[in-house]
């Protein structure tokens, strides 16, 4: 009797025990536009494996201040290489785990109604005669790679010193895609992800990839956070399944 009460516990913790392994969380933080394939992924994830991801967005850089300082962290996934490269450098991201995993487009929106129509942008392109007295919505470009890329593109093409007074400077992307939707700047810098899922906003142009560094997403663990779930986590962004969500929502596929 007493034997098989023990067997009974002995199955019934193993039990309990496997199912607090399937319900473990994993948070993401992740760039701004990456939340609505991530979201998506992240669905099919706990969906596949039981674990639950705890998503939080918002610009690469706040997110890599916030790991910095202590904030708590499984998975990192940047919109840049730098503040990938930045924690890495902190010793904050296991570098054994890092890789790089998507690509996208910058660029150049305006508000539905807007009159403009397509513009074939290069480098001689005058951008800031294009937004003449107004202003051109996008990411910080001190901090915020969607900036960053603008201005880099601005640079090569020698327009920075002409564009740079008519910045509207945001704390993340989609903060930028929001100023435009809202019809309060003509212009803005976004994404080719993120205007594509907006319906108040079309893309009037598309920066040459030569006129900035390639918009490259690594991914990577948070050093001390390797768990199994997060470990998983990764894997799973790696699967066909999950490259296939991506791809649908416009980013490039390693």
């Amino acid at each position: 009797m007493l034997k098989r009460f023990l067997g009974a516990f002995a199955a019934l913790a193993l039990g309990l025990s496997a199912t607090a392994a399937r319900a473990d969380e994993v948070i993401v933080f992740a760039a701004a536009s990456l939340t609505n394939a991530l979201n998506e992924v992240s669905e099919s994830f706990t969906a596949k494996t039981g674990h639950t991801v705890k998503p939080s967005y918002a610009a690469s850089s706040a997110l890599a201040k916030q790991v910095e300082q202590g904030s708590p962290a499984d998975v990192f996934a940047s919109a840049d290489l730098k503040w990938m490269d930045y924690l890495t450098k902190a010793k904050l991201i296991n570098p054994d785990t890092r890789f790089n995993l998507l690509g996208n487009t910058l660029v150049l929106i305006a508000p539905l109604d807007t009159k403009v129509e397509k513009i074939e942008l290069d480098a001689k392109t005058d951008i800031a005669a294009l937004a003449g007295s107004e202003r051109i919505a996008t990411g910080n470009p001190d901090s915020v790679p969607v900036g960053r890329y603008f201005k880099q593109a601005m640079e090569r093409s020698g327009q920075w010193p002409a564009v740079q007074g008519k910045i509207a400077g945001t704390e993340s992307v989609r903060a930028a895609l929001a100023l435009v939707e809202r019809g309060e700047v003509p212009f803005g810098v976004v994404y080719g992800t993120d205007a594509a899922i907006s319906k108040k906003v079309k893309t009037v142009g598309t920066f040459p990839g030569s006129m900035h560094d390639p918009i490259t997403y690594p991914f990577g663990l948070i050093a001390g956070h390797e768990t199994p779930a997060a470990k998983a986590f990764l894997e799973f962004v790696r699967t066909d399944g999950a490259k296939g969500i991506f791809a649908k929502y416009g980013f490039k596929v390693n």
